[in-house]
Formats: structure tokens, sequence, C-alpha cells
């Protein structure tokens, strides 16, 4: 077992316990945007972050993928801590100011205003619906896009995807509501449409929009590769 200290509170926990899980435990109040029970800690949106004293000074970590360590003295709710996720609301903010979930952490933390503006935008690139289908449902239909400011979801490679099975994981694992069933149900799917600069070609045999692009080429091309290696 180890032994910490979290918000003055001492607690004994298993090896391997996370700060966020710990805490949780104890009825310890954290916010989270990138977390989820059912996955992998990613440590992306820092707001989790927890002041962890040493002996070279005190350091922001990431409650939800830093393991528990003998002796250790956290604080949750430090001055530090307010300081670096009002900053990371903010730039939230900055997009995606108009969510309820967005507009709740900043009335939390006292941030009124952005300094910075961009275009408004549902999805906060929590990744959350990335590795559901990844990892939970073991489709990968969808990834993260590109790095910095271009950085968004979609399908891999920016072509429309026929790994989607529609079940909807992405959807109820969005925090946001930037997912809609719709989205991946209907005809035209959106979500395997964002940003993506190539024409969905239909397939000239059965007409489904989603195929791999190499068998959108019709049935002449299907059919020759087939028939070339007989004769």
């Amino acid at each position: 077992m180890i032994h910490l200290t979290i918000d003055n509170q001492e607690i004994e926990v298993e090896e391997g316990t996370t700060i966020l899980e710990a805490a949780q435990e104890k009825g310890i109040f954290i916010p989270t945007l990138c977390y989820h029970e059912a996955l992998e800690p990613y440590a992306a949106c820092r707001l989790c972050a927890v002041e962890l004293e040493g002996k070279r000074g005190s350091r922001l970590v990431a409650s939800c993928a830093y393991p528990c360590e003998e002796g250790a003295v956290i604080h949750t709710d430090s001055e530090m801590v307010r300081r670096s996720r009002r900053i990371t609301v903010e730039l939230l903010m900055a997009s995606s100011e108009h969510l309820p979930l967005v507009k709740a952490l900043a009335a939390q933390l006292g941030v009124a205003e952005p300094r910075f503006r961009l275009p408004p935008d549902d999805c906060i690139l929590c990744g959350l619906c990335v590795r559901a289908c990844r990892d939970i449902v073991g489709i990968a239909a969808i990834s993260l896009l590109n790095r910095g400011m271009e950085k968004r979801i979609g399908p891999p490679f920016e072509i429309a995807s026929n790994a989607c099975i529609e079940c909807g994981t992405c959807v109820l694992i969005c925090p946001t509501g930037a997912l809609k069933l719709e989205d991946i149900t209907k005809e035209e799917k959106a979500i395997h449409r964002w940003g993506s600069p190539f024409d969905r070609r239909p397939c000239h045999i059965c007409g489904d929009h989603d195929l791999e692009p190499h068998l959108s080429l019709g049935p002449h091309s299907i059919l020759g590769e087939q028939t070339s290696g007989e004769e």
C-alpha cells in the first residue's frame, strides 16, 4: 500500500493508483475533460493538473496519468493549480465559450472573458471519440488529424471511412454534444466528411459511398483485375 496526502487528508491506496483515482475515492473533486474511466489516461487537456510538492519545489502533474507515490503531498486547489486551470479554460473559451460545459468551468474558476477569439466550434479536441472508437469498439474509423491550429477530428487520410459500424459510441462519449447520432447514421455521414478535400465517389456496383478508394473505380476495373489473372 502507498501512503500520501491530498489536500491535508492522509490517504492509503494500492500501488498503481493514479492521483485522480485516489482523489475520487475520497470525494475530492478534480475537473477533467479528456478522462474517462473506460479508457487509458490521455493527459491531453491538463484540466486535471494538481500541485505535487517535491524537494526542488512544487510542480504541476496530470492527475489522471500520474501514479501515487509514497509520502507524496498533493494540492488540488492551490493558487498554482487554479492559475493553470484558468489558462486552460480561457483557451477553451476562445472557440467554445458557447458550450454549457465550458461556461460552467469558466464560472467555477472565475474566468469572465477570454483574451483570445477563434471561430466558434463545438469540438474541444478532447480525443474521447477517437480513443473510444479505437480502444473500446476496436474500429478506429476516426482519428485526430493535423497539428496546432489545423487539428481536427476526421477519418484517417481524410477519406470517407468504410470502417464505421454506426454504433454511436463516439456520440455517447462526446462531452460537448459536438457529435450527433444523425452524423453517423444518415446516408451522407457528416463525421466522415469533416474538412475532407476529397470527393466521395459512389461504387459503380452497389452505390455505396463509403467503400475504399480502390473499389470506387467501377465494375470493369474490378472485374478486369479478377479476370486478368485467369487469362
